[in-house]
């Protein structure tokens, strides 16, 4: 009888431990929602093209052992319940302090994650979630931020030209990538046709994608062409958010020693223009055989001004090159009309030839570069 007594009591006692451990930790995990936010105001405006930060602050949860609260500031779009938010951040401190610091640029992606365009002005919503383990609170309090976001976009690593317009075709995967001239710039000589064209910032999957609106860059949309199929240079900015078309006319061999343009290179496709089996005879001077060349561009810009494009080598002379010559030599620079300064050299086996002539500028090459070569 004294045994079952002492193993009764010894159970009471473990299910008093228990339970108690259950109240303690309930008690540890116990937290209140925060009831209201305090700064910035409802409504508040921010230009977020300033090098500046949005501070966010609000009223202290609490806990009911006392403890630590973390909290999460929670944006949203206008009108969204934040069951799908577009922004989750802890707060200042790993998330322990009841501010926020966020720089605008920060605050600039999440309002692009809203639709809202650049240079345009929209609105967000944002609250502050308290939690303690794993119990979170709900939102209690709401407000409203308007902001004007900055011309420009975060610059991808890589762009592609896609649509029914462009040499490629709608298919994603056969997009052409376009050369990335600085961090924030891309550009690509290509022909248009009738109909339509985007950027995407990668060729497979489901990309970002921009188009273009007037000379102004713009997220998730086409650009309609309906003119004439033409050779054009595309130039996008992201750091501005700004785009250039200019039509490539006719693109010319200068012969320096004639002074006088020897052919025109006819238009290929994917940033290339050749001329096959042309006849070149050097021009016999005193001292030798002259043999200097450079390119001339025919650019046409939005308001229909033509002009002059001069492409020539980095050096300011040249000796004919051979076989041992490297791929530098044949890269193109803008230069200028000047009839003799930054010409090539042909080499020695092209005269009283005929030679195919290559011009390439796409992004399949380091540099813009071309190609002299005879049979």
């Amino acid at each position: 009888m004294k045994n079952t007594s002492y193993k009764l009591l010894s159970f009471l006692m473990v299910l008093a431990a228990f339970w108690g451990c259950q109240e303690d930790a309930e008690m540890h995990t116990e937290v209140t929602p925060v009831q209201s936010l305090y700064s910035p105001e409802n409504n508040a405006y921010m230009n977020l093209g300033a090098q500046s930060s949005a501070i966010f602050e609000w009223e202290a949860a609490k806990a009911a052992d006392n403890g630590v609260v973390l909290y999460d500031v929670v944006f949203d779009e206008e009108g969204g319940d934040f069951s799908d938010p577009l922004f989750i951040i802890p707060s200042d401190g790993r998330g322990m302090q009841r501010r926020l610091t966020l720089p605008f640029s920060e605050l600039n992606s999440i309002a692009e994650r809203a639709g809202i365009q650049p240079e345009a002005v929209g609105k967000l919503q944002w609250s502050v979630q308290s939690s303690k383990g794993i119990n979170v609170q709900e939102i209690m309090d709401i407000r409203t931020i308007e902001v004007e976001r900055p011309a420009g976009f975060p610059a991808p690593d890589e762009l592609y030209l896609t649509g029914s317009a462009t040499e490629a075709g709608e298919d994603l995967g056969d997009a052409i990538l376009m050369k990335k001239t600085s961090a924030n710039t891309f550009e690509a000589y290509t022909s248009l046709k009738a109909g339509s064209y985007s950027f995407a910032e990668r060729n497979s999957g489901e990309p970002d994608t921009y188009y273009i609106d007037g000379e102004k860059l713009r997220a998730d949309g086409e650009t309609e062409y309906t003119g004439d199929q033409k050779v054009y240079r595309i130039r996008v900015d992201f750091s501005n958010g700004t785009t250039e078309i200019h039509e490539i006319g006719d693109v010319e061999l200068w012969f320096a020693p004639n002074g006088e343009f020897f052919t025109t290179l006819p238009y290929s496709s994917n940033g290339t223009w050749m001329v096959a089996d042309y006849p070149i005879e050097f021009r016999q001077e005193s001292w030798g055989r002259d043999e200097r060349y450079k390119f001339r561009f025919m650019v046409t810009d939005a308001e229909g001004n033509t002009t002059e494009e001069w492409y020539g080598s980095t050096n300011g002379d040249n000796q004919r090159p051979n076989e041992s010559t490297g791929p530098a030599y044949w890269y193109m620079v803008p230069v200028t009309n000047d009839r003799w300064n930054n010409c090539f050299k042909f080499a020695t086996e092209v005269d009283n030839a005929a030679a195919d002539i290559q011009i390439i500028f796409n992004a399949e090459v380091s540099n813009y570069t071309h190609s002299v070569t005879v049979e």
